[in-house]
């Protein structure tokens, strides 16, 4: 692996953060979150993913949630200021993150963007989140997360 680095991981080095990587099969090129989860034998409740949006000011940003919930979009909207807020196509990913669907990390994205991450992380002590492709997930502490995404805490979920 040492040499199939992600961006993700890469950041995490730099910044000197502890985090544990975990591989799962993904036969079909993609999993929905709760598979994620359940592949890499972690509660769905400390699994989270990155959702990538964009406003009405053609301004992207990254929301993250847990895995078992649906982004509440009005939350969303209001907490980064916009007036509406739309998941962006599946396939424009790679060309705003420089990650893949199914791979996308809230952390190394080619660009920054005003990044959330739901209030209910902020009650575990570790997140796993995508490390920045398909069949790697990433576990680090919640602050390190945070830290190295620059994120704010949002209530974000249905």
């Amino acid at each position: 692996m040492a040499n199939g680095k992600t961006n993700a991981v890469r950041l995490l080095d730099l910044k000197k953060v502890d985090y544990k990587l975990f591989e799962y099969d993904a036969p079909d090129g993609f999993l929905d979150g709760v598979s994620v989860a359940i592949a890499t034998g972690f509660a769905p409740e400390r699994v989270y993913k990155t959702l990538v949006t964009q406003g009405v000011s053609k301004e992207f940003y990254v929301c993250v949630i847990p895995v078992a919930h649906e982004l509440d979009l009005k939350k969303a909207a209001k907490h980064f200021g916009e007036k509406k807020l739309d998941m962006i196509p599946a396939k424009d990913i790679t060309k705003v993150t420089g990650y893949i669907k199914g791979g996308c990390s809230p952390v190394g994205m080619k660009k920054q963007f005003r990044t959330a991450i739901d209030e209910s992380a902020l009650n575990l002590e570790r997140i796993v989140v995508s490390a920045g492709k398909v069949g790697l997930q990433m576990e680090l502490p919640v602050q390190s997360l945070v830290d190295a995404a620059s994120a704010k805490p949002a209530d974000l979920i249905l």
